[in-house]
């Protein structure tokens, strides 16, 4: 790796819509340094519908293989259902997984255990189509390992504070 990623972040969407898709906000960190350690401490601290895990692989839990480098995922739409926390450990667990793969494959993460790939997921509770899921996080995980790895897009960061008066958000409905 180039630079020192301890304590990089990214995002990344991924999907065609809200119910077939995916958002996930990505940290990475040192093994042993104090990024991993105070992230390791907030996502082992679980709280009803939010569950923590280090994202495994595998046909069967007997055959489960962890994701390397680790990745530690925890949700950010409290699982309420049964079929919600399916999805969410099932579909969108192996598509973090592949993610993470697919950037180790890229050359943008090593399969050692340097560092430590943290994950906040989040999966629409409404979400029942697994591969679309699965697809997403996919997606929406290598997207965001890119931009930790490489960093924001100096040109899109600029644009950005350009259009700082005219941005708004889907989750906010004020003038």
């Amino acid at each position: 790796m180039a630079r020192d990623i301890d304590g990089a972040i990214g995002e990344g969407w991924g999907g065609p819509e809200q119910l077939k898709g995916s958002h996930v906000n990505v940290v990475i960190a040192r093994r042993g340094g104090a990024t991993a350690a105070a992230l390791m401490t907030a996502f082992t601290t679980p709280r009803p519908g939010h569950t923590p895990v280090l994202a495994c692989v595998g046909e069967h839990p007997t055959q489960y293989e962890p994701i390397w480098p680790p990745l530690v995922m925890m949700n950010k739409a409290t699982a309420l259902t049964d079929a919600h926390q399916t999805i969410t450990w099932g579909a969108a667990q192996l598509g973090l997984g592949q993610g993470v793969l697919d950037a180790v494959a890229e050359g943008l993460l090593e399969a050692t255990d340097d560092y430590i790939v943290f994950v906040a997921v989040w999966v629409n509770p409404g979400a029942t189509d697994e591969t679309a899921i699965r697809k997403a996080n996919r997606e929406a995980m290598l997207k965001a390992v890119r931009v930790a790895v490489k960093g924001r897009d100096p040109v899109a960061a600029q644009a950005l504070v350009e259009r700082r008066d005219s941005v708004t958000s889907p989750f906010y409905s004020g003038e």
